[in-house]
Protein backbone atom coordinates (compact mmCIF):
# COMPACT_ATOMS: atom_id res chain seq x y z
CA UNK A 1 0.00 0.00 0.00
CA UNK A 2 2.87 1.93 0.48
CA UNK A 3 4.41 1.61 -2.30
CA UNK A 4 1.24 2.06 -4.18
CA UNK A 5 1.39 5.37 -2.15
CA UNK A 6 4.68 6.22 -3.43
CA UNK A 7 4.02 6.13 -7.20
CA UNK A 8 0.67 7.73 -7.33
CA UNK A 9 2.78 10.89 -5.69
CA UNK A 10 5.42 10.41 -8.08
CA UNK A 11 2.69 10.75 -10.90
CA UNK A 12 1.11 13.40 -9.60
CA UNK A 13 4.74 15.60 -9.40
CA UNK A 14 5.50 14.62 -12.75
CA UNK A 15 2.16 15.86 -14.09
CA UNK A 16 2.83 18.79 -11.71
CA UNK A 17 6.32 19.55 -13.31
CA UNK A 18 4.66 19.45 -16.88
CA UNK A 19 1.71 21.42 -16.25
CA UNK A 20 3.95 24.37 -14.64
CA UNK A 21 6.02 23.58 -17.60
CA UNK A 22 3.50 24.48 -20.05
CA UNK A 23 2.46 27.45 -18.00
CA UNK A 24 6.08 29.09 -18.56
CA UNK A 25 5.64 28.31 -22.45
CA UNK A 26 2.81 30.16 -22.63
CA UNK A 27 3.74 33.03 -20.92
CA UNK A 28 6.86 33.63 -23.18
CA UNK A 29 4.35 34.96 -25.83
CA UNK A 30 2.44 36.55 -23.57
CA UNK A 31 5.24 38.93 -22.23
CA UNK A 32 6.74 39.60 -25.16
CA UNK A 33 3.43 41.59 -26.18
CA UNK A 34 3.86 43.54 -22.92
CA UNK A 35 6.46 45.62 -25.27
CA UNK A 36 5.42 49.38 -25.85
CA UNK A 37 5.39 50.00 -29.99
CA UNK A 38 8.19 52.10 -30.61
CA UNK A 39 8.27 54.39 -33.43
CA UNK A 40 11.22 55.60 -34.96
CA UNK A 41 12.04 59.31 -36.02
CA UNK A 42 14.30 59.53 -38.44
CA UNK A 43 16.90 62.63 -39.03
CA UNK A 44 17.44 64.99 -41.10
CA UNK A 45 18.19 63.71 -45.28
CA UNK A 46 16.34 60.30 -43.50
CA UNK A 47 14.23 57.82 -43.92
CA UNK A 48 12.58 55.20 -42.35
CA UNK A 49 14.58 53.14 -44.08
CA UNK A 50 17.80 54.08 -41.81
CA UNK A 51 16.39 52.18 -39.26
CA UNK A 52 16.29 48.60 -40.48
CA UNK A 53 19.22 47.29 -38.74
CA UNK A 54 17.59 48.12 -35.51
CA UNK A 55 14.28 46.78 -36.65
CA UNK A 56 15.86 43.44 -37.51
CA UNK A 57 17.99 43.25 -34.00
CA UNK A 58 14.22 44.52 -32.07
CA UNK A 59 12.70 41.56 -33.83
CA UNK A 60 15.21 39.35 -33.01
CA UNK A 61 14.95 39.92 -29.18
CA UNK A 62 11.43 39.37 -29.68
CA UNK A 63 9.25 42.27 -30.56
CA UNK A 64 6.50 41.75 -33.26
CA UNK A 65 6.38 43.62 -36.38
CA UNK A 66 3.36 45.58 -35.16
CA UNK A 67 5.40 46.72 -33.07
CA UNK A 68 7.87 48.66 -34.33
CA UNK A 69 7.15 51.56 -36.67
CA UNK A 70 9.67 53.64 -38.70
CA UNK A 71 7.66 56.16 -40.76
CA UNK A 72 9.24 58.81 -42.99
CA UNK A 73 8.02 62.39 -43.36
CA UNK A 74 9.00 65.84 -44.93
CA UNK A 75 12.43 66.66 -43.56
CA UNK A 76 12.59 70.00 -45.45
CA UNK A 77 9.72 71.07 -43.31
CA UNK A 78 9.24 72.51 -40.02
CA UNK A 79 9.90 70.47 -36.96
CA UNK A 80 6.52 71.77 -35.37
CA UNK A 81 5.15 70.63 -38.66
CA UNK A 82 6.37 66.81 -38.04
CA UNK A 83 5.79 66.68 -34.40
CA UNK A 84 1.96 67.52 -35.67
CA UNK A 85 2.91 64.78 -37.90
CA UNK A 86 3.96 62.26 -35.52
CA UNK A 87 1.36 62.82 -32.81
CA UNK A 88 -1.02 61.41 -35.71
CA UNK A 89 1.55 58.80 -35.69
CA UNK A 90 1.38 57.71 -31.88
CA UNK A 91 -2.72 57.87 -32.17
CA UNK A 92 -2.71 55.44 -35.14
CA UNK A 93 0.26 53.11 -33.32
CA UNK A 94 -1.98 53.08 -30.43
CA UNK A 95 -5.07 52.59 -31.99
CA UNK A 96 -3.77 49.60 -34.23
CA UNK A 97 -1.81 47.79 -31.04
CA UNK A 98 -4.47 48.23 -28.48
CA UNK A 99 -1.34 49.75 -26.21
CA UNK A 100 -1.53 52.61 -23.94
CA UNK A 101 1.79 53.56 -24.58
CA UNK A 102 5.01 53.69 -27.09
CA UNK A 103 8.56 54.71 -26.91
CA UNK A 104 9.78 56.97 -29.28
CA UNK A 105 13.26 55.63 -30.42
CA UNK A 106 14.72 59.49 -32.65
CA UNK A 107 18.07 59.79 -34.58
CA UNK A 108 19.36 63.47 -34.69
CA UNK A 109 17.52 65.74 -35.90
CA UNK A 110 14.15 63.65 -34.84
CA UNK A 111 14.74 64.03 -30.98
CA UNK A 112 13.74 68.23 -31.85
CA UNK A 113 10.41 67.02 -33.50
CA UNK A 114 9.75 63.87 -30.73
CA UNK A 115 11.05 66.61 -28.27
CA UNK A 116 8.56 69.07 -29.35
CA UNK A 117 5.64 67.01 -29.29
CA UNK A 118 6.48 65.66 -26.11
CA UNK A 119 6.67 68.83 -24.40
CA UNK A 120 4.00 71.22 -26.37
CA UNK A 121 1.44 68.51 -27.99
CA UNK A 122 0.80 66.35 -24.87
CA UNK A 123 3.06 63.77 -26.05
CA UNK A 124 4.28 63.00 -21.95
CA UNK A 125 0.64 60.91 -21.88
CA UNK A 126 1.27 58.46 -24.72
CA UNK A 127 5.16 58.56 -24.33
CA UNK A 128 6.69 55.76 -21.71
CA UNK A 129 10.46 55.99 -22.85
CA UNK A 130 12.26 58.46 -25.32
CA UNK A 131 15.79 57.60 -26.75
CA UNK A 132 17.86 60.46 -28.46
CA UNK A 133 20.84 58.86 -30.39
CA UNK A 134 23.10 61.95 -31.82
CA UNK A 135 20.28 64.33 -30.89
CA UNK A 136 20.18 67.73 -32.02
CA UNK A 137 19.16 69.00 -28.85
CA UNK A 138 20.90 71.76 -28.12
CA UNK A 139 22.15 72.85 -31.92
CA UNK A 140 24.98 72.23 -33.98
CA UNK A 141 27.25 74.42 -36.08
CA UNK A 142 27.22 72.37 -39.24
CA UNK A 143 23.29 73.61 -39.47
CA UNK A 144 24.59 76.71 -40.92
CA UNK A 145 25.56 74.87 -44.44
CA UNK A 146 21.91 74.00 -45.15
CA UNK A 147 20.07 77.02 -42.92
CA UNK A 148 19.53 78.76 -46.71
CA UNK A 149 17.97 75.80 -47.65
CA UNK A 150 15.44 74.20 -45.27
CA UNK A 151 13.27 75.43 -42.47
CA UNK A 152 14.38 72.46 -40.44
CA UNK A 153 17.91 73.43 -40.90
CA UNK A 154 17.22 76.57 -39.64
CA UNK A 155 15.81 75.29 -36.46
CA UNK A 156 19.07 73.41 -36.02
CA UNK A 157 21.01 76.27 -35.45
CA UNK A 158 22.45 77.01 -31.66
CA UNK A 159 20.49 79.91 -30.15
CA UNK A 160 17.55 79.40 -32.87
CA UNK A 161 14.09 80.69 -31.57
CA UNK A 162 13.04 76.63 -32.21
CA UNK A 163 15.48 75.60 -29.90
CA UNK A 164 15.29 78.52 -27.02
CA UNK A 165 12.05 77.35 -26.78
CA UNK A 166 12.48 73.81 -26.31
CA UNK A 167 14.76 73.92 -23.73
CA UNK A 168 13.44 76.35 -21.67
CA UNK A 169 12.46 75.24 -18.75
CA UNK A 170 12.03 71.41 -17.87
CA UNK A 171 14.05 69.73 -21.03
CA UNK A 172 12.81 66.21 -20.17
CA UNK A 173 9.22 67.13 -19.23
CA UNK A 174 6.42 64.77 -17.79
CA UNK A 175 6.84 61.03 -16.44
CA UNK A 176 8.56 59.70 -19.47
CA UNK A 177 11.93 57.61 -18.84
CA UNK A 178 14.45 59.77 -20.99
CA UNK A 179 17.81 58.60 -22.03
CA UNK A 180 20.51 60.55 -24.81
CA UNK A 181 23.34 58.63 -26.61
CA UNK A 182 26.31 60.90 -27.93
CA UNK A 183 29.83 60.08 -29.03
CA UNK A 184 32.99 61.69 -29.28
CA UNK A 185 33.81 61.19 -32.89
CA UNK A 186 31.04 62.87 -34.20
CA UNK A 187 31.19 64.30 -37.14
CA UNK A 188 27.85 66.60 -37.90
CA UNK A 189 27.37 67.60 -34.00
CA UNK A 190 29.56 70.48 -32.84
CA UNK A 191 30.06 70.49 -30.09
CA UNK A 192 29.23 67.15 -29.32
CA UNK A 193 27.72 68.06 -26.06
CA UNK A 194 24.86 69.46 -27.92
CA UNK A 195 23.36 65.57 -27.72
CA UNK A 196 23.10 65.89 -24.13
CA UNK A 197 19.66 66.14 -22.29
CA UNK A 198 19.31 68.16 -18.71
CA UNK A 199 17.52 65.28 -16.75
CA UNK A 200 18.20 62.23 -18.90
CA UNK A 201 20.40 59.33 -18.32
CA UNK A 202 23.54 60.85 -20.75
CA UNK A 203 25.51 58.11 -22.22
CA UNK A 204 28.81 58.28 -23.98
CA UNK A 205 29.53 55.81 -26.37
CA UNK A 206 32.61 56.23 -27.55
CA UNK A 207 33.74 57.19 -30.80
CA UNK A 208 30.74 55.96 -33.02
CA UNK A 209 30.02 58.11 -36.78
CA UNK A 210 26.69 60.31 -36.87
CA UNK A 211 25.48 58.28 -39.61
CA UNK A 212 26.18 55.09 -37.44
CA UNK A 213 24.83 56.14 -34.06
CA UNK A 214 21.38 54.37 -35.12
CA UNK A 215 22.65 51.01 -37.01
CA UNK A 216 25.36 50.50 -34.18
CA UNK A 217 25.02 46.72 -32.68
CA UNK A 218 26.19 47.97 -29.37
CA UNK A 219 24.44 51.10 -29.26
CA UNK A 220 21.28 48.77 -29.90
CA UNK A 221 21.82 46.65 -27.06
CA UNK A 222 22.13 49.57 -24.62
CA UNK A 223 18.96 51.25 -25.92
CA UNK A 224 16.92 47.99 -25.65
CA UNK A 225 18.28 47.40 -22.50
CA UNK A 226 16.80 50.80 -21.45
CA UNK A 227 14.02 50.28 -23.32
CA UNK A 228 13.56 46.94 -20.50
Amino acid sequence: MQRRTRRVATALTGVAASLLLSVSLAATPAQAATHDPIIFVHGLSGSAAGWDDWVGYFEADGYSAAQLDAWSYDWKQSNVTTARQLATEVKNVLARTGASKVDLVAHSMGAMSARYYLKNLGGTSYVDDFISTAGVNHGTATASLCTWLYTSCGEMTPGSSFLTALNSGDETPGAVSYAAYWSECDEALTPHSTALLSGATNVDVGCVSHTNMNNDQGIYEQVRDFLG
